[in-house]
């Protein structure tokens, strides 16, 4: 069963709590703007992502509190100040950079009070900072103000005119997943580390042309061993195995083990070869576990 609920018959803050907890992690944009008098503000924004690389676009949005419907400073100061520098946050400056986030009053430099290096920009009037493994310099192009009510968004449409790279993150160099250590933004005051075991890869289906979880034999696709996901990598490859392929599986020293452990057992052996296979696929190799699979299936 799913609870249903209405938006419009909850409170913002339960809205906002269901919001945030669902839809998670998110990348953090920590903002640097500055207002026409020159007075830095340096916060950290959740409502964030990349949009286009083609133009480069990123988006935030610094939304209205939701306790008295008042701007965000980064907001007010945009608006003065169309420009911005959106720093990404990693392992590393994460403690300060949830302090820079203290409602503060306007005028209070948070590259003071978070204890962060304010380092001068090249296209912009903000400034970026120093400890960051990546900073974007944006100018603002529009500004989308979607309601006047309590915890209504406010997008920032920025566009990328200078990236700064710092070359500690860089392998080879292009940024390294690993080394960056970012972190995500989760519910309430929950973060995500996007490093070690978390990390893992998908091939990307754009790349190939995969035959689709449609395509697997009926006794694959309805497995009681196989998950959703193990369905889904398995549906990214390209093709079915070759005869040559199964031909060789036959003198696989597991496989001809198994047989002889299962003595005719074909319902017990089909299982036990889903289960050799799901692990064959942990281990990254889909065509082997496929060949498996369908080995099962020619008992």
């Amino acid at each position: 069963m799913s609870r249903i609920i209405d938006p419009s018959k909850i409170s913002q803050q339960e809205l906002h709590g269901i919001l945030l907890t669902a839809v998670a992690p998110r990348p953090i944009c920590f903002a640097s703007t500055i207002d026409k008098a020159g007075n830095v503000n340096l916060s950290p924004f959740s409502y964030f992502n990349v949009f286009s690389s083609n133009p480069p676009i990123m988006i935030f949005s610094p939304a209205r509190s939701g306790r008295d419907n008042t701007h965000k400073h980064s907001y007010l100061n945009v608006k003065e100040v169309p420009e911005v520098v959106i720093n990404i946050v990693n392992q590393a400056i994460v403690e300060q950079m949830s302090l820079s986030s203290t409602a503060y009053d306007r005028g209070v430099d948070e590259f003071v009070k978070s204890g962060l290096t304010a380092v001068k920009s090249e296209m912009v009037k903000p400034p970026r900072v120093g400890e960051a493994p990546v900073s974007f310099e944006c100018v603002v192009n529009e500004i989308i103000e979607l309601a006047e009510l309590p915890g209504a968004g406010n997008l920032i449409i920025a566009e990328v005119k200078r990236i700064h790279l710092n070359e500690d993150y860089l392998t080879e160099g292009t940024l390294d997943t690993e080394k960056l250590d970012l972190i995500g933004r989760m519910g309430g005051s929950w973060y995500v580390k996007a490093n070690g075991d978390a990390l893992f890869e998908i091939p990307k289906p754009i790349r190939t042309k995969g035959i689709g979880v449609d395509a697997l034999p009926k006794g694959i696709r309805e497995s009681k061993v196989l998950t959703g996901n193990n369905l889904g990598r398995l549906g990214n490859l390209e093709t079915l195995p070759s005869n040559s392929e199964m031909e060789a599986l036959k003198n696989d020293d597991e496989i001809r083990m198994l047989a002889k452990k299962m003595g005719g057992n074909v319902q017990e052996h089909q299982k036990q070869l889903h289960w050799l296979a799901q692990q064959i696929l942990e281990d990254g190799n889909t065509a082997k576990a496929m060949a498996v699979l369908m080995h099962a299936e020619n008992l």
